[in-house]
């Protein structure tokens, strides 16, 4: 009588060959977003607090209270 047949030995309880699998990000992947996330912030920050931007959108945001009354 054979043994029975165990992952070790091959048998069917063996994984199936190795298939790259991705499914998340990687920690190297996490500090590329994080870098990119941080970038654009800085970029949407400098644009937002610059004197032209903030009296526009002043602006926009008194006329839009005005039509609302």
């Amino acid at each position: 009588m054979t043994p029975p047949r165990t992952p070790a030995r091959g048998g069917p309880c063996a994984p199936a060959p190795s298939r790259r699998r991705d499914d998340g990000m990687s920690t190297a992947e996490y500090a590329v977003g994080t870098a990119a996330a941080v970038a654009f912030a800085a970029v949407l920050f400098t644009i937002l607090t610059s004197d032209d931007i903030r009296a526009e959108l002043t602006r926009i945001i008194i006329d839009a209270l005005r039509t609302a009354e």
